[in-house]
């Protein structure tokens, strides 16, 4: 059952976009699993895609339907899209079947000064470029200025630890009798990236191998608390934006995309900072977006002409401004950069150059079984925080489900957890 919809959306897409394949043999079809709302992608055709010669068609997608599709045209030998833009994670397991090595599209990018880190993450372990870095995005902590005078005594929002965020949490529900902690943890919030890249991280130096380790039962008996000194409104939260400005939240955490608004609507009533550090380091998970190239792709030509533009100085700080992800080649940020974008582009920073940064990377080899990874997660979650069921026999349980969720997919460890030979193993 858990493919019907992916897959009926699927169908629908493929459709769609054959009927405008036919129509116009020329047009650029911009597949992207990223930018998906509706606001986003408007702005990506109206602004982003402005003053790109020819007819692009921007066309967004969940991350298991794109999965699927792309593994379906190429069996099918009938490629719809020219140009793909997806996660790091999500372009791993299309190669080499799916997307094309673009060794040729480097030297258009070259003197763009998008870090060599970046451009070999691109390589996806191979010798050749696969896809080129796009725009890169992370998750910050937003509290509204009323916060600040409750903070633990000695407490820096820069250089938070969890025990100090629980403690100012607490501070502010003991002085005001609200609970203004929140996250986003509604149906489509993205709370599994907390637990994947900043909880766990955080406690315990890993993601899949240490999921049921002692230093997990501590992770989680630390969210307990948190999630005690948490706006009970928080399974509700989809963006954080939203009860930042409402003033039912005065501390959250979330994507900066997520947070941007609040930011730009009222720079001056909130400051942005780092994620907090536990006892592993300052755990944080960094969001590289790549644009690849699919094999037999209709318009080459105009796929690379898409790859240019958007890596272009000037359209990665139009992305920076109208979508809130940040720039992957040199490009200084204007003046006159809205101060909201600039507190943002501080944290990212500040978050990036902690001295106890600790990189967890987005999953990788998973393809459509990304969010049976995350149900992992968000389900553990429920059952240890929301139902109050006993830690350590629900993460001996949930286990289970993550070894052979693992082992299914072969996928091997990203980091934090160390390189392994084959599936990463649940130690």
């Amino acid at each position: 059952m858990t493919h019907q919809v992916p897959l009926r959306a699927i169908a629908v897409a493929a459709a769609f976009l054959g009927g405008l394949a036919a129509a116009q043999a020329q047009e650029t079809i911009f597949y992207s699993t990223q930018l998906r709302p509706i606001e986003e992608a408007t702005k990506v055709r109206e602004v982003l895609l402005e003053g790109l010669s020819g007819n692009v068609t921007y066309v967004v997608d969940e991350p298991p339907a794109f999965a699927v599709r792309m593994k379906a045209e190429t069996q099918a030998g009938k490629r719809t899209a020219s140009v793909v833009g997806a996660l790091h994670g999500e372009l791993q397991p299309h190669v080499p079947d799916d997307i094309q090595p673009i060794d040729d599209v480097v030297a258009k990018v070259a003197g763009r000064g998008i870090p060599a880190s970046l451009m070999d993450l691109g390589k996806l372990g191979t010798g050749k470029q696969q896809y080129i870095p796009w725009m890169q995005a992370t998750y910050v902590m937003v509290a509204n200025k009323q916060a600040l005078q409750y903070l633990p005594q000695g407490a820096d929002v820069s250089t938070l630890t969890y025990e100090q965020l629980q403690q100012w949490a607490k501070n502010i529900a003991d002085k005001t009798g609200q609970r203004r902690l929140g996250f986003p943890a509604g149906p489509t919030g993205l709370m599994p990236r907390f637990f994947q890249g900043y909880l766990y991280p955080s406690f315990t130096g890993g993601v899949v191998t240490t999921f049921k380790s002692p230093e997990a039962e501590a992770a989680w008996n630390a969210m307990k608390e948190l999630w005690a000194v948490s706006n009970p409104n928080s399974t509700n939260y989809n963006f954080m934006q939203e009860p930042l400005l409402a003033g039912e939240v005065w501390i959250a955490w979330d994507h900066i995309a997520r947070v941007k608004e609040a930011l730009t609507l009222q720079p001056d009533q909130y400051v942005a900072f780092p994620a907090p550090a536990g006892p592993k380091g300052r755990g944080y998970m960094p969001v590289i977006a790549g644009l690849a190239i699919p094999k037999d792709s209709p318009n080459r030509e105009g796929a690379v002409a898409v790859i240019d533009h958007m890596t272009k100085p000037e359209t990665q700080i139009l992305t920076a401004t109208e979508v809130g992800f940040f720039p992957v080649v040199k490009a200084e940020l204007p003046a006159d950069l809205a101060p909201g974008i600039k507190q943002l582009a501080a944290a990212v920073d500040a978050t990036q150059n902690a001295k106890d940064a600790l990189v967890s990377l987005l999953p990788v080899g998973l393809g459509a079984k990304g969010g049976e990874f995350n149900k992992v997660y968000s389900d553990t979650f429920q059952r240890i925080v929301l139902r109050n069921e006993p830690v350590r026999t629900v993460l001996q349980e949930q286990a289970k489900t993550l070894e052979t969720l693992m082992k299914e997919t072969g996928a091997p460890c990203w980091a934090p957890d160390k390189p392994s030979q084959g599936a990463c193993p649940v130690n």
